[in-house]
């Protein structure tokens, strides 16, 4: 009953800017991945910083369920409930007996 949340995988476009410099580009050119069955939880709450600008980090962690292992990099973001997520740090992909992938579990941050 965990693994019954839809999210999708955001990965950049590389382009080139004015002076040849690499460069993400999240518009219609970005490649969108859809997957289901997964879960994603709320993880050590939320932060903010009024220094500057008023600013909202909430922190959330992915689970896949055994065996599913998941095309994710640390560079892609994630959509889900209308909101955007960045992978925080690395994705780690656990080690099942035998070989192969357990799950995958990775952190999330949403800035608002």
């Amino acid at each position: 009953m965990l693994y019954l949340q839809d999210i999708v995988i955001v990965r950049p476009a590389k382009t080139e800017d004015e002076y040849g410099n690499e460069r993400d580009d999240w518009g219609d050119a970005a490649t969108r991945i859809h997957v289901a069955g997964v879960n994603v939880q709320p993880q050590g709450g939320s932060t903010e910083d009024t220094d500057d600008r008023q600013v909202t980090v909430t922190g959330w962690r992915l689970f896949t369920p055994r065996g599913m292992d998941l095309d994710l990099r640390e560079t892609d973001r994630i959509e889900a409930w209308g909101t955007t997520m960045q992978v925080a740090g690395k994705v780690a992909r656990w080690p099942a007996p035998g070989g192969g992938v357990h799950h995958v579990e990775a952190d999330l941050q949403e800035v608002a």
